[in-house]
């Protein structure tokens, strides 16, 4: 199992990164793909056409997001946490996501990267232009 953190900077406020990544509708227009996703805890979420799916397990509005993920039949937990601070240039978003399976790591961490936060970035680029 493995770990991944990092940070970004999104050129939007708090509040608008948070309904970007917690409104079906949203996320559809940032993502492409229709989403399942309810902000109550225990609820659960699929995305990218059942790509990611799991359960949320906490919200606090404008501020963080808990997740967890499902990985088949996995027995640790792989939890997704997101918080989201003020930025002069927007929003500064920190991702944790902890218990990664070994042999996933690296698709997830290019999914991170390239089409979720990647993706919701550059919808709030274009959205300057």
């Amino acid at each position: 199992m493995k770990d991944f953190k990092q940070y970004f900077i999104i050129p939007a406020t708090p509040e608008e990164v948070y309904i970007s990544l917690t409104n079906p509708f949203t996320i559809e227009l940032w993502s492409g793909y229709p989403a399942i996703m309810d902000e109550k805890p225990n609820s659960e979420f699929s995305l990218w056409e059942g790509d990611i799916t799991g359960r949320n397990i906490e919200f606090e509005s404008n501020k963080k997001i808990v997740q967890e993920w499902y990985f088949g039949d996995q027995k640790e937990e792989s939890i997704v946490t997101i918080k989201l601070f003020e930025n002069k240039k927007g929003t500064q978003l920190e991702l944790r996501h902890v218990n990664i399976p070994d042999g996933d790591y690296d698709n997830i961490v290019e999914g991170w990267r390239e089409f979720y936060i990647g993706a919701l970035i550059d919808f709030f680029e274009d959205d300057d232009e």
